[in-house]
């Protein structure tokens, strides 16, 4: 008897001893949310943009923090990876984000290139991967990901709307019927640029309008003239084109050299949407005239079209990114702050409390399940774009179905949106004016 009451005891010591371990970890587990937050703050893709929407994500993680973390309750541990601009590093740092630092959202991610394989790779672990910027349709297309959402529009959307804004604008600014324009595209052959350049034709072809040039380049290639030969050759009036950074300025430069000149130059995103780098490259009144295609950037909306308390969060976005570029105008921020600080904010702010009070936590499974519960409007984010993902067993499953880019051209030193026009903020400047370097 005396024995079975030892062995009784030394149970009940045995079960709170491990009450008391396991009690504590699962508290500790729940007042912390450990967040990796990969983008490449090195090499050529960070002045690209990388590194705004890392400013961008770092803000609204701040702020949150600030205000108690999720819930009041819930703190964030941002844990940082840099992805050094090269595939196999990012792919290298979401390993190490995700099985040695033990994050439990993965998010960032500004290059197409990284997003493609990382996003099936992650997607195969079970793991909750949250897309901030890359914008090839490739990471989706096909895949049936479970655990990867993206709020931010594709790149076949941007190409669309870049062809759909000169066809729209072409008698009235440029003076042609549409149809009789020479439009070439020329991009990097990586998936972004790719991606985007597949919008275009598709979008050209729709409307039955003249693509006399469709060339891809390397973005290492350390030479483009022979690229610029070939578009002089065929006389575009309309260029598109899709690049990074360092890609864009060796372009420009070489295209200025040899004499290409151009009604219009439309860019997309990424080193086009950077103005202070532009400016610093050429000169303001070199890229006056000068377009890009990016969602939104939030400081350019306007707050009485957007829902209660949005235009607060937007003014708070400007205000904090001060401290990294004090001398800033408002406007000249570029839309990849806004698509770090917004787009961070969708996930804090509506997926991960769904999946706290909803579905018990915030794993994989749990975050997965609220993501597609998003339902937010038109207006109700930052950017104005709303938020729904494509369901299961869609061929785009995860992706935002509610996102759109934006057409911005550099009219008197500072990003303006002239397309579409419900959103437009001033009037297009087209042809290039005379100060441009690349006009006819």
């Amino acid at each position: 008897m005396k024995s079975i009451r030892i062995v009784l005891a030394l149970a009940l010591v045995l079960a709170v001893a491990v009450v008391a371990a396991v009690v504590p970890r699962v508290d500790a587990q729940g007042q912390t949310i450990k967040i990796g937050v990969l983008f490449d703050h090195t090499g050529p893709f960070a002045a690209g943009g990388s590194l705004n929407c890392w400013r961008g994500a770092k803000m609204m993680i701040d702020y949150v923090n600030e205000h108690g973390g999720v819930l009041g309750k819930y703190k964030l541990v941002q844990v940082d990876g840099d992805g050094q601009s090269k595939a196999e590093v990012a792919i290298n740092e979401a390993e190490r984000l995700l099985n040695v630092d033990k994050v439990d959202v993965l998010a960032g991610i500004y290059s197409s290139a990284h997003a493609v394989p990382l996003a099936e790779k992650v997607d195969k672990q079970k793991k909750f991967l949250w897309i901030t910027t890359a914008i090839s349709s490739k990471v989706f297309d096909g895949r049936n990901l479970q655990y990867t959402f993206r709020p931010q529009a594709t790149g076949d959307q941007f190409g669309a709307l870049s062809m759909a804004y000169i066809n729209e604008f072409a008698k009235d600014k440029l003076k042609k019927d549409p149809k009789t324009l020479r439009l070439a595209i020329i991009h990097e052959d990586g998936a972004y640029g790719t991606d985007v350049a597949a919008g275009s034709v598709a979008k050209a072809k729709e409307l039955g309008l003249n693509m006399v040039l469709d060339e891809g380049y390397s973005i290492s290639a350390p030479d483009l003239s022979s690229l610029v030969t070939k578009l002089r050759s065929q006389r575009p009036d309309v260029l598109f084109h899709v690049g990074y950074n360092p890609d864009i300025a060796l372009f420009v430069r070489q295209a200025k050299e040899q004499g290409l000149r151009l009604s219009a130059y439309v860019g997309h995103g990424a080193g086009h949407s950077q103005y202070d780098k532009l400016k610093e490259t050429f000169g303001a009144k070199e890229i006056e005239g000068f377009h890009t295609v990016d969602p939104i950037a939030s400081q350019l909306l306007d707050p009485k079209k957007l829902k209660p308390g949005v235009g607060e969060l937007t003014a708070e976005m400007v205000k904090r990114y001060k401290t990294f570029e004090p001398n800033i105008a408002p406007a000249a921020i570029a839309p990849h702050v806004s698509m770090g600080f917004n787009n961070m904010w969708i996930l804090l702010n509506d997926v991960v409390p769904r999946a706290i009070q909803k579905h018990g936590g915030f794993g994989p499974e749990a975050l997965a399940k609220a993501a597609r519960e998003t339902d937010i409007p038109e207006g109700g984010t930052m950017q104005g774009y709303g938020v729904k993902f494509f369901p299961p067993g869609h061929r785009f499953a995860g992706q935002n179905e509610r996102a759109f880019p934006a057409v911005f051209e550099i009219i008197d030193g500072k990003f303006e949106i002239v397309y579409p026009r419900t959103a437009a903020t001033a009037q297009p400047i087209l042809p290039l004016p005379s100060s441009s370097p690349l006009a006819r």
